[in-house]
């Protein structure tokens, strides 16, 4: 018993000293935040933080700012930033080991490390040297810390330094996180086009004439049910499926909005911006406000920065006021190839050419380096099996798809010159909205814009002739913009906010029913007068509007006294009845139609999930909603358009009223426990902390119920949602909003690991600008 008591101590002991040995190892790398040091600055640059670690840099010069940014994103979040790197350049399995092979194996495709390095080769002398400059700043605050960041400790690695080509790196990771890099909605697409008759086919596909909210006005017309049979593939589910969910398209992108200064009692123009992306422990974003001299005046840019980049994403200068969301529009083709007999050559309008060859070495940790061959055509790289006949042409390929022209943004002084500089912008295509000092309002697109001769942009097509082909990329002329409406309002949701031609130019990625746009439209058209504080109500909007109809078809058709008293429904209707209007924490009814919905939408396409799962494809890579037709077809309920396991719709309606109750009870063990917040707890987790469980509560944010969910403004789910809040006047930046979820450090001990965080989550105000200076640190010029 001695001998064991003396274990049990030691180990103990062992713990105790193994845990204190690494909170001084952690507290010996914390960021500087007081003081002095040296740094490669030509003159000396201030640092100051506010409570909640929000940066002002101070500087005499533009280069000097972007060191002094570059250095502040090593010491807060160079993880992040080694991440961003790694997987848009396939180079996670170095850290990782085998886990992250596949994933290291897919990016390689892209080849974009040796897209990152001619990009760097070809910027501008202003842009190359505040790229180098703000390199300098990333290796030195790396350097600074002395130890390197905590990660890297306990995945036994050290940490790489950084090159300026890796800020490439890190703008094409944000290209693999908004738009498709794998060309599947468009083989979805051409799969659903081949086996179905066109009639059903552009039944299924069509814009939602239910939901839309277009900026120009342009509506379009509801494709009817087809009067024709029910096609077989629709109707006669031949294998099983293993993932039948719910599939809303791409529905959770992001919210702008604003309003002009004919729409305020004071003739400011206001923006709101909120970009929904993935919540993770850092966020995404770092705030940050620079201010330098500039041939003998005091320019300044505040706002969000992207760590591993040197710009400021969405902010104000002081002049214009700018944000973005996802375009959802088309940024890629597919080419369906013509092969020669032994598949060695491909057919094009020049006759037939050789594949060219490139092999990528992954590095694997723990393993030997593993060597992949891809092939190429002069249009872009063959997919990987089973897609190996087709190429994919996708903008973030071509030099005009990534460059650092972002940067233009922080001299533009109005509306009108920011949606001049949009066209050389080398970013995802997004939704630029624009508000300025002067009262104006305007939207453009913002990226590249592909020129292309194609007979359908929305399914493969054959290149072998001229017939088909990408011709070069437009110019700022034929970009479609608005400049101050008469309206005085602007809004962009993901969902189509153009027609006619110009929506033919821009083509379909996916877009959103436009429940949210519409919802926001009529929130902005609510009131005559607009203020930041009625912004920022719009972004916290979590009415269900969209769902109001199946509430109704559940009560008024679906929950039937028979039915109800039969399944013992009562409490069920009860719920329904009582509080499904709102995606609230405290909602149970509106858990209960969400559901409802969801298991309907599933029952009735079971046959066509299971088709494209055939194929190695999803009914997550369509380009449309099926809330349209399934829509549709109830209120038309013909007994042949119903799946064959089903003798009517409302047999599959009722089915999916028992389901997905049933799916309810056993998740949360009563209806009465199957409140929205207890469904929709936030998982806002460290990469680290998910991999580790053991540090899981150390690194992860508090898991809490959120409000909101797709299809209303205030956008969130356990891991996806608002990644900032902003709303703001230029010329009033004072009295604007900026919260970003967690916080500003990646470093555990740091005061502001999640100083934003209650702010975020209880939907609190927090200034634009940076509060008072509760820490500075001062860089000298190294003697």
């Amino acid at each position: 018993m001695r001998w064991l008591k003396w274990i049990l101590l030691s180990l103990l002991a062992l713990i105790v000293l193994s845990l204190l040995s690494l909170y001084l190892a952690l507290k010996s790398n914390q960021p500087q935040y007081d003081g002095q040091i040296d740094g490669a600055v030509e003159q000396p640059v201030e640092l100051d933080r506010d409570a909640q670690g929000y940066l002002s840099i101070k500087a005499q010069s533009r280069s000097d700012a972007a060191y002094a940014l570059g250095f502040s994103h090593a010491q807060e979040r160079f993880f992040q930033m080694d991440l961003l790197r790694r997987n848009s350049a396939g180079e996670l399995s170095e850290l990782f080991g085998e886990m992250a092979l596949d994933l290291d194996q897919k990016r390689r495709l892209h080849r974009f490390r040796h897209r990152a390095e001619l990009g760097y080769k070809v910027l501008p002398a202003e842009q190359k040297l505040l790229l180098d400059r703000y390199t300098a700043g990333v290796n030195d605050g790396l350097q600074q810390l002395g130890l390197p960041p905590f990660e890297y400790w306990l995945l036994q690695a050290s940490p790489r330094t950084w090159t300026a080509a890796d800020s490439f790196l890190a703008l094409y990771s944000m290209f693999l996180d908004l738009q498709g890099s794998q060309g599947k909605d468009e083989l979805a697409m051409g799969l659903l086009k081949q086996q179905l008759p066109a009639d059903w086919y552009q039944f299924l596909m069509q814009h939602s004439a239910d939901w839309q909210a277009a900026m120009d006005g342009s509506e379009v017309s509801a494709v009817p049910v087809p009067s024709s049979a029910y096609p077989a593939v629709l109707k006669q589910q031949q294998s099983a499926c293993t993932d039948c969910g719910l599939f809303d398209s791409r529905d959770i992108g992001s919210n702008n909005f604003a309003v002009a200064g004919s729409r305020t009692a004071d003739g400011r123009a206001i923006l709101a911006d909120d970009m929904h992306l993935g919540i993770r422990v850092p966020g995404t974003w770092f705030k940050a406000r620079l201010q330098w001299q500039q041939e003998g005046e005091t320019k300044w840019v505040a706002g969000v920065t992207l760590p591993g980049t040197p710009a400021v994403v969405a902010g104000s200068n002081g002049n214009i006021a700018w944000g973005f969301t996802n375009s959802t529009a088309d940024w890629s083709d597919v080419i369906a190839l013509k092969l020669d007999d032994k598949a060695e050559r491909y057919q094009t309008d020049d006759g037939w050419q050789e594949f060219s060859y490139q092999n990528e070495v992954i590095k694997v940790k723990g393993q030997p380096d593993l060597v992949r061959q891809y092939k190429e055509t002069i249009w872009g790289p063959l997919l990987p099996e089973p897609f190996s006949g087709y190429a994919l042409r996708w903008v973030a390929h071509d030099p005009q798809g990534a460059n650092f022209n972002l940067l233009q943004l922080e001299q533009a002084d109005s509306a009108k010159a920011a949606l001049q500089i949009a066209s050389r912008v080398g970013v995802p295509t997004q939704n630029l909205l624009v508000a300025d000092r002067q009262g104006v309002i305007g939207w453009t697109l913002i990226g590249a814009l592909p020129e292309r001769q194609l007979t359908d942009m929305d399914t493969p097509q054959d290149w072998s002739t001229a017939k088909n082909r990408w011709t070069g990329y437009h110019a700022a002329k034929a970009y479609p913009a608005i400049l101050n409406p008469k309206s005085g309002q602007l809004w962009t949701a993901n969902s189509r906010m153009i027609g006619g031609d110009d929506l033919a130019l821009i083509g379909n990625g996916g877009y959103d029913l436009g429940a949210r746009a519409q919802q926001i439209r009529d929130g902005l058209t609510a009131l005559p007068q607009h203020t930041e504080q009625s912004l920022q109500q719009i972004q916290l909007d979590h009415r269900a509007l969209m769902l109001a109809r199946w509430q109704k078809l559940l009560l008024d058709q679906v929950l039937t006294a028979d039915f109800v008293a039969e399944h013992q429904l009562t409490s069920y209707r009860d719920y329904v009845m009582k509080d499904a209007s709102q995606a609230s924490i405290s909602s149970v009814g509106y858990s209960l139609v969400r559901a409802f919905r969801a298991k309907t939408i599933e029952l009735a396409f079971a046959p066509l999930t299971a088709l494209l799962e055939t194929h190695r494809l999803s009914g997550r890579d369509l380009k449309f909603s099926l809330e349209t037709a399934t829509w549709a077809l109830i209120q038309q309920p013909r007994p042949d358009t119903v799946p064959a396991s089903f003798t009517s719709w409302k047999s599959l309606l009722q089915q999916a009223v028992l389901d997905s109750k049933q799916a309810l009870e056993q998740q949360q063990g009563s209806l009465a426990q199957a409140n929205w917040g207890a469904l929709n707890t936030s998982q806002i987790q460290h990469p680290l902390g998910a991999a580790i469980p053991a540090l899981g509560d150390w690194l992860n944010m508090p898991a809490m119920p959120m409000n909101g969910d797709s299809h209303m403004p205030r956008v969130q789910n356990k891991v996806h949602g608002q990644s900032e809040r902003m709303v703001v006047s230029p010329g009033h930046e004072a009295d604007g909003l900026l919260v970003i979820p967690a916080g500003q450090s990646g470093h555990p001990l740091s005061p502001f690991y999640q100083a934003d965080h209650s702010f975020w989550l209880h939907e609190k105000w927090l200034g634009f600008l940076p509060g008072k200076t509760e820490y500075l640190l001062k860089i000298e010029p190294k003697a």
